[in-house]
């Protein structure tokens, strides 16, 4: 399978195990939603579903050749705006991997990252790194929500 086909089929894959998430998410009140929960770097449900997305619009940045981070979250306060958030830059992510080779996805080149440091990186391993992100921090909002009393599972990466 092409390089470029496996990323689409893995991004759509992802998308979908977190629209999952952000649908579960929704079952949660404004307070629950903004609760702080000590032990996590984002220490709300909504700062980690913010985050996410964020990072993954940075780092499609990155692989365009732009720095594309925001202090926004105050503009998603819900999770249907969150949604509308993820819907953006999954457009923005799919984009990139259908107009872009085999070749350029897995040859290294210099890219420039947050605080004008140049890095040598392959994109294709920058695309993965963005959907091992999302379960990483999947994992900390279905924790959030177990201790939040409304836990959730089936949320694995889809098989089929």
């Amino acid at each position: 399978m092409p390089v470029q086909e496996f990323l689409l089929e893995v991004h759509e894959r992802v998308q979908h195990s977190f629209t999952k998430l952000l649908e579960h998410c929704a079952s949660l009140t404004e307070e629950e939603l903004n609760r702080e929960i000590e032990g996590f770097g984002y220490p709300t449900v909504r700062l980690q579903l913010h985050h996410v997305i964020g990072a993954q619009k940075y780092w499609i940045g990155v692989l365009e050749g732009r720095i594309d981070a925001d202090e926004d979250d105050p503009l998603y306060p819900t999770v249907a705006s969150l949604q509308q958030y993820r819907e953006q830059i999954d457009t923005l992510a799919t984009h990139y991997l259908e107009h872009v080779s085999d070749d350029e996805l897995v040859t290294a080149r210099t890219m420039m990252t947050w605080g004008n440091h140049e890095k040598l990186l392959t994109p294709a391993h920058v695309f993965m790194r963005t959907c091992t992100h999302i379960y990483h921090h999947q994992g900390q909002v279905l924790a959030m929500c177990r201790l939040l009393g409304k836990p959730q599972s089936g949320l694995e990466y889809p098989l089929d």
